[in-house]
């Protein structure tokens, strides 16, 4: 079973980076405390959390695909905010989502998954240019719609409705 591991708390002074605005957030963003909402287009965000970062169509502007699960990935996050140049990360994701709203988005997938398919060879030409291996990320997204991500969205509906960490007597909510 996994634990909810729950970032914000640990954010300190860096939570400063993370001034994104709910209102604006990509609507790609996997369901979670942190979100990309008006970044700029410099594609820094890979360049700092390769494994939790996607850009959103042809301006560049950046998206949370996984959220961080380790103290690792959240300092990979937070540089990745810091270098955003119009703090358009936001950490307030846990405010705004709902058990409900969880489970629309998760309804929604396919959605999100077609969206990347139609733009995978896109980003596959990028890479020869930029080499920051977004089209490997695309198919890792993917992969997390068809895999682990559910299990990830249990825990995280759990810790939402909960706020507290699953116990060994706990059953995890319906997605």
């Amino acid at each position: 079973m996994d634990l909810y591991f729950d970032p914000v708390p640990l954010l300190g002074e860096a939570r400063a980076a993370f001034q994104g605005r709910w209102a604006d957030r990509q609507w790609l963003n996997v369901p979670g405390p942190f979100y990309g909402a008006a970044t700029d287009n410099c594609g820094t965000g890979r360049i700092h959390a390769p494994a939790l970062v996607l850009y959103e169509g042809e301006y560049f502007t950046e998206y949370v695909y996984r959220q961080p699960r380790t103290t690792e990935e959240l300092r990979q996050l937070v540089d990745a905010a810091q270098a955003e140049v119009f703090s358009g990360y936001g950490c307030d994701g846990d405010v705004h989502w709902t058990p409900a709203a969880v489970r629309e988005w998760w309804r929604d997938r396919a959605r999100i998954r077609e969206y990347l398919v139609a733009r995978r060879s896109a980003w596959e030409a990028d890479d020869e240019r930029s080499g920051q291996g977004t089209a490997q990320a695309v198919d890792d997204y993917m992969a997390y719609l068809d895999g682990e991500l559910a299990a990830h969205l249990q825990v995280y509906l759990f810790w939402l409705h909960e706020r507290r960490a699953l116990s060994p007597a706990d059953r995890l909510p319906q997605l």
